[in-house]
């Protein structure tokens, strides 16, 4: 028997946010501006996310100093 709490949740601090590197994932800067992984990714593809988006071959990627810029941190 497992005691579980539900998902786990991450606060996304600015320290958090610059810890993940140059650049993250469509779904992680979506998680950290409150969008959800699908729509994110929907928002990305058609050139319509809050912050800027870097197409590289098929991937998605989101610069952490936009969001931090974003959030005015």
């Amino acid at each position: 028997m497992t005691n579980s709490t539900g998902p786990t949740t991450t606060v996304w601090t600015p320290e958090a946010i610059r810890q993940l590197g140059m650049t993250t994932d469509v779904a992680t800067a979506g998680a950290i501006l409150g969008i959800g992984r699908s729509k994110a990714y929907e928002l990305a593809k058609c050139g319509e996310f809050p912050v800027t988006v870097l197409r590289i071959g098929r991937r998605y990627l989101v610069p952490t100093s936009a969001i931090l810029a974003l959030l005015g941190a």
